[in-house]
C-alpha cells in the first residue's frame, strides 16, 4: 500500500436502506477511503451491490461471518468454517479487495498449542484452495477481544510466519480489553509495530490492517463496542504511533458510530 487508509466497517449509517452507492458517495463527503464488507451471517451481496463495490475505486477489506470456529469439536463445523472464510476471499477478490479477516476460534479449554496445530492444518488448506485458484488475496486472523478466543498477538505473528499469504489484522481495542485495560500507551502501541516488523519485516507494516473502535470490557475481556469518545481507548497515542512507523494499509472503524469516528481518526491522524 502507499499510505494509510481510513474505512468503515460496513455502509456508513447515514446511507440508511439506500445501500452501497449511496455509502460510497458519502465517503466521498466526508474524505474516507473504503470500507471493510461485512458477511455476518453468511458470505451474500446481490449483484447490484457487486456492481457498486467494484465500480467505487475505493479500498476494500472483507470480514468473514461470525460462525467461524476452525477448532470447532465437530468436523462438519471444522468444514464449514473453512468454506465460509474461502468465500469471504473469493468475494473480496472478484471485487478488488485488500485483504480478508476473521475470528479464528476458541480454545473450548483445550491446550493452546494443541489448537495452533489445528488451525494452522485448515490455514493451510484455506491457502492452498485459494492459491490453487490464483487468489493471491491477503488472509489475517484477528487479535481477539477475550482470553477464552484463539489469537492473542504472538499466536497470530506465529502463524503469519508460516504462510506467504498470511499477516496479522490487529484489532488494537481488543488487545486492550484481552487485558483489562492494558497497551493503551504510545510504548505499548509502538512496541506491537516493533514486533510485528521484527517478526514479519517491513512487507508487513506496509501492508497493514487494523481495527479499532472504542470498547466496553471487564475482567474477562471484550464486552462491546463504543465510540472512541465514550471509552477510555487512547487512540491518539495509537495514531501517533502509526505516524511514527509510517504504517500504510487500512485502518477499519468499528465503533457505533462507524463513519464519525473514522473521520475523527482520519482528521487527527492527518494533523499530526
Amino acid at each position: 500500500m502507499d499510505k494509510l487508509y481510513f474505512l468503515t466497517a460496513g455502509v456508513p449509517l447515514k446511507a440508511g436502506t439506500k445501500g452501497y452507492k449511496r455509502g460510497f458517495e458519502i465517503h466521498d463527503e466526508m474524505g474516507l477511503d473504503g470500507l471493510e464488507l461485512e458477511f455476518v451471517h453468511g458470505v451474500r451481496i446481490s449483484d447490484k451491490s457487486r456492481e457498486a463495490v467494484k465500480e467505487s475505486g475505493k479500498i476494500i477489506t472483507a470480514h468473514a461471518p461470525f460462525y467461524v470456529n476452525l477448532n470447532a469439536r465437530e468436523a462438519d463445523k471444522v468444514e464449514a468454517s473453512v468454506q465460509r472464510i474461502i468465500e469471504t476471499a473469493e468475494v473480496a477478490n472478484e471485487l478488488g479487495g485488500y485483504s480478508i479477516t476473521y475470528h479464528a476460534g476458541f480454545y473450548l479449554n483445550q491446550d493452546a498449542e494443541t489448537v495452533y496445530e489445528k488451525i494452522k492444518t485448515q490455514t493451510q488448506i484455506i491457502t492452498d484452495t485459494l492459491k490453487s485458484a490464483g487468489n493471491k488475496i491477503w488472509i489475517r486472523p484477528e487479535t481477539t477481544g477475550k482470553s477464552t478466543q484463539w489469537g492473542d498477538l504472538d499466536e497470530i505473528i506465529r502463524l503469519s510466519k508460516e504462510f506467504e499469504t498470511v499477516l496479522p489484522c490487529i484489532d488494537f481495542s481488543h488487545i486492550h480489553a484481552r487485558y483489562n485495560g492494558f497497551w493503551n500507551t504510545y510504548d505499548e502501541f509502538a512496541s506491537i509495530f516493533e514486533k510485528v516488523g521484527n517478526e514479519l519485516g517491513q512487507v508487513a507494516l506496509d501492508n497493514f490492517h487494523a481495527h479499532i473502535a472504542g470498547i466496553e470490557y471487564s475482567a474477562k475481556g471484550e464486552k462491546k463496542h463504543l465510540n472512541l469518545e465514550d471509552s477510555d481507548f487512547n487512540y491518539k497515542d495509537l495514531l501517533k504511533a502509526f505516524k511514527a512507523f509510517n504504517i500504510k494499509g487500512a485502518i477499519v472503524c468499528e465503533s457505533p458510530n462507524i463513519e464519525d469516528d473514522a473521520k475523527l481518526l482520519k482528521d487527527y491522524y492527518l494533523s499530526l
